[in-house]
Formats: structure tokens, C-alpha cells, sequence
């Protein structure tokens, strides 16, 4: 693991590099972009996925989005659709400018809302060569549609009050993607499969990290309101796309997402369905995580192919 930072404009993203164990800097290889989930840090999922692909033979980067963990950008604690994107560009710009890293073998991998980041990115950065997603959540649809009917157009009028009021001097509201704790979702009535193991990930010792902080300000929900990860995908995505999802069905959507996506898209592709998975079992279940990790390393041995070994499989070549 290396720590490293790359720009998006002005901002400093802090990312980690994982490599192989036997690597070495005189050789290239091909390497993989790690988008976190929204809430998320990059020692999270995103960093178990890249710790896994490096012990498949990649390079993998993850990374603090702009505005949030160990990454600049103020305000803090903003999840702006725009930024995220741009994030994944950017670490794309970095890896080329890695003397190990094949610039003609870059995919990026998301899980959750960065796997519908990594789609939407992937659309109009055709240096990243393969996509993969696990769980992928379009998070504006999920947004829009976790209210019920109407609830998104009284969340934008929220939004404009709450401006009007920052805009007078008044305190930012700084509100949580989730309870806090199991004790408080169980208070607040919560029983929704999803929301329930999003607090026992993010909000006990399971996955729980310092600086995934479980906050939000309020006003960038109108970005994340007015997004869609998936839009133009049957235009501008040309490349290979492999889906990973699991068939226990929680109110988040992954599942639906994944198929939507699967339909939608007119690339090569391929949707694995993980039998007895959960949205957040994918995250750090080790007998789930590991059949997603098989999945993709051989989808990304068979499309990240330049420069490759015998079976497509990633080699360093010097």
C-alpha cells in the first residue's frame, strides 16, 4: 500500500495504491480505479475490493471523494454527483502518469453508488477500458424514490430554504445518511433489510472508520436529487461491463439497478447474480466477496487484454 494524492482542479484527492506482492516498478501493469459508496471512506469496501484485485496481479486505486475523508474541498461532507465523476477522471489522469501502469489497460471498479459513478464516468472516459459495478445503486433514482411519491419536490423546497438561510448566515444543517447506531435505528422504527445492515457496516466495529464521519450536508442532496447515473448508457458506454449483484432484495435497489443496467446497456456484458448475498454482504463478507472478486478478475483478465499473458490474464511485462 502506498499512500498518494492526485488533483481534481484545485482540490487534493488522498487515494491508496495497492499492488501486487510481487512487485516490481521497472514493470507494467494493468490497474483498476476503486469508486467508494456514498457515506463511504476509501479504507472501506472500496479498499477491500482494491487489496483483492492487487492479490489478482492489478495496480488498484482508492480513493476519498472531493469534499469528503482524508480529500480537500469545502464545505465538507458534500456528496455532489458532478465532483464524483470528476474524481474518477482524475485518478485516471494519475494512473497515466505512473511509469508501472499500462495506460491502455485502465478499468474501474464501484460498488454501491460508485458503481453507478464508475458507469456514468465510464461514459465519457473511453481511456477506462472495462467496468465493473458490485451492487451499483443509481443513488439519484434512490433519492428521488425513498420518499415516496412527491418527496423529492418537497426535499428540493427544503433545499431552497435551508440556502436562503445559509445564504442570511445562518448554520449549515449538517443531517445523517443513516442512524447512528442499531440502538437508534431500532428507536426510530427502522426495518428495512438495507438500512439495517447499512448501521451495522458503517455504525459498529464491523466496518466502522473514523473518518466515514455518517454526515451530510443537507443542501447537496439537490445535486444527488437531480442525477442519473445511468443516463445516455445505451449511447456512451462502448465498453465491457460486468454487473455483480445479490438476490436478498433490500429497499435500496441494487438488484433492480443491476438488471436495469444490464438491460440498458448495449455493450458487451454480463450479470452475476451472487446466490444468498445482500447488497451489504458484498461489502466485506468474505464468501461473497470472494466469488465477486473471482468474477472480476477474470473479466477484467479477458478485457484489460493488452499486453496480456496466456488466458488473457494480466501479466508485467517490462
Amino acid at each position: 500500500m502506498r499512500n498518494i494524492s492526485f488533483k481534481n482542479g484545485s482540490l487534493d484527492i488522498a487515494g491508496v495504491i495497492h499492488v501486487p506482492d510481487d512487485f516490481e516498478e521497472s514493470k507494467k501493469y494493468a490497474a483498476i480505479v476503486c469508486v467508494h459508496p456514498g457515506s463511504s471512506v476509501k479504507e472501506q469496501t472500496a479498499g477491500i475490493y482494491a487489496a483483492r484485485m492487487a492479490d489478482k496481479g492489478y495496480v488498484a486505486l482508492a480513493f476519498d471523494a472531493s469534499f469528503q475523508g482524508e480529500s480537500g474541498g469545502e464545505p465538507r461532507h458534500v456528496e455532489r454527483p458532478a465532483a464524483r465523476v470528476e474524481d474518477i477522471r482524475c485518478a485516471v489522469d494519475f494512473l497515466t502518469t505512473l511509469s508501472y501502469v499500462d495506460e491502455n489497460r485502465i478499468g474501474v471498479l464501484g460498488i454501491c453508488a460508485g458503481g453507478g459513478y464508475a458507469v456514468n464516468a465510464a461514459m465519457t472516459e473511453h481511456r477506462i477500458r472495462a467496468v465493473g459495478t458490485v451492487a451499483a445503486v443509481n443513488i439519484g433514482r434512490a433519492r428521488r424514490e425513498a420518499g415516496g411519491a412527491g418527496s423529492a419536490i418537497e426535499m428540493l423546497e427544503a433545499v431552497g430554504r435551508q440556502r436562503t438561510l445559509e445564504a442570511r448566515g445562518g448554520e449549515p444543517l449538517i443531517t445523517n445518511w443513516i442512524p447512528n447506531s442499531p440502538k437508534e435505528a431500532e428507536e426510530a422504527g427502522i426495518t428495512g433489510l438495507d438500512s439495517l445492515e447499512a448501521v451495522d457496516y458503517y455504525r459498529t466495529p464491523r466496518g466502522r472508520h473514523e473518518r466515514a464521519a455518517n454526515q451530510l450536508r443537507f443542501t447537496s442532496v439537490a445535486s444527488v436529487l437531480a442525477f442519473d447515473a445511468f443516463h445516455l448508457v445505451e449511447e456512451l458506454l462502448t465498453q465491457p461491463l460486468q454487473i455483480i449483484v445479490g438476490n436478498r432484495l433490500g429497499e435500496f435497489g441494487s438488484y433492480q439497478d443491476g438488471h436495469e443496467l444490464f438491460q440498458r446497456a448495449t455493450c458487451e456484458k454480463d450479470l452475476f447474480v451472487i446466490d444468498g448475498a445482500s447488497h451489504y454482504d458484498l461489502y466485506d463478507r468474505p464468501e461473497h466477496v470472494g466469488q465477486a472478486v473471482e468474477r472480476l478478475a477474470a473479466f477484467y483478465g479477458d478485457n484489460l487484454v493488452a499486453a496480456s499473458g496466456p488466458g488473457g490474464q494480466p501479466r508485467t511485462a517490462a
